[in-house]
């Protein structure tokens, strides 16, 4: 399927409560004509509890804030060096069911790991992207309301990974976490970005993109 220009913003490294309110404002406040966006962005170190969250999960928080949120899934840690991508995708106008989205950034996110020689896969009983010795790479949670998504995908590129340890991830007991760079691709931040922002553009089936920074947008094929 193909639609129209996705907005790509390029937010920097914010507080989490801060996007995530924007997000629910940013859905509720969308019409039928709203473009579709992709919020690009690095978290000041947090932790967040989905709405199926148990505290049994939380080990160790220490100084780390723990927020609990609206997406779905368990307890995940976001901080600098980890890429998130925020999907602001109106599903019900893209005839996108929520599992056809989930394989969707889970796709992209494989193919860019792919070129980056670094070998992953999906699994279906339990979203996000795995390498073949198990350990996780990028996380996925989201949320639906009146057929509009929020939140999205965690990508680790060289973040902290010790936070981890504080926390069962996901909600699984000894699940090993990773990063690209851990793997040996050796990448910024902005490098693995525009890599997984045209590889969902595609998978999610848009004619193109535009990065919009400082209300100033720029087209890119």
């Amino acid at each position: 399927m193909s639609r129209n220009s996705l907005i790509v913003r390029n937010l920097g490294l914010r507080d989490y409560a801060e996007i995530w309110h924007a997000m629910q404002d940013f859905t509720d406040n969308r019409n039928d004509q709203s473009s579709d966006e992709l919020w690009c962005l690095e978290h000041n170190p947090v932790f967040t509890q989905g709405q199926a969250g148990k505290e049994e999960h939380l080990l160790a928080t220490g100084d780390i804030p723990v927020i609990p949120v609206d997406r779905g899934g368990q307890v995940t840690y976001h901080g600098p060096g980890q890429l998130v991508i925020y999907t602001l995708i109106d599903i019900r106008r893209s005839k996108l069911s929520v599992r056809q989205l989930v394989t969707s950034i889970e796709n992209a996110v494989v193919v860019v790991l792919k070129e980056l020689g670094i070998d992953a896969h999906s699994d279906r009983n339990a979203p996000g992207v795995y390498l073949e010795t198990g350990d996780k790479i990028c996380s996925i949670g989201l949320r639906i309301r009146r057929g509009k998504s929020f939140h999205g995908l965690a990508l680790n590129v060289n973040p902290d990974l010790s936070p981890f340890d504080r926390i069962n991830p996901c909600g699984f007991t000894g699940l090993k976490v990773t990063s690209i760079n851990k793997q040996g691709a050796n990448q910024s931040i902005q490098q693995v970005c525009e890599l997984l922002v045209s590889a969902l553009t595609k998978t999610l089936g848009y004619n193109n993109y535009q990065w919009c920074e400082d209300n100033v947008a720029i087209e890119a094929e």
